[in-house]
């Protein structure tokens, strides 16, 4: 499963605001993992795994996971995931990253082989702005 998230990413443009849309993107990943209000370990392997491929090392991932992951469960504890979906979109252009964040989201949600009823509702809102 890892290997195909990885490959979603492969090939993404570095735009001049790659830092703030990858930033945008590991938030978004960090908010389907979160919507269970559980951090399971191979939902962390996989984000960790496809923000090492964004930029090559260049991205460090543990610099900016702790940071997403906090907005994503303060999101979800003030009922406000929605307002931040909105936000993420707005700071993502690349069509090919938005392109790819549905389907990664979707797996990230489905790598404990259930998607519970919250992560169903995140999914449905990204659906609409990225896929």
């Amino acid at each position: 499963m890892n290997d195909r998230l990885a490959e979603l990413y492969r090939g993404v443009a570095v735009h001049a605001n790659a830092d703030l849309e990858h930033t945008a993107a590991l938030e978004l990943l960090a908010l389907v993992m979160v919507a269970d209000r559980t951090l399971d370990q191979p939902e962390i392997d996989a984000i960790k795994d496809i923000s090492d491929d964004w930029r090559d090392g260049d991205f460090t991932f543990d610099k900016y996971l702790g940071p997403a992951v906090e907005r994503a469960q303060q999101a979800i504890a003030d009922d406000q995931a929605v307002e931040l979906i909105d936000d993420i979109d707005a700071r993502i252009s690349s069509r090919v990253l938005r392109r790819a964040l549905f389907s990664a989201a979707r797996e990230i949600a489905d790598v404990d082989d259930e998607v519970t009823p919250e992560e169903g509702t995140l999914l449905a809102h990204i659906a609409v702005r990225f896929s």
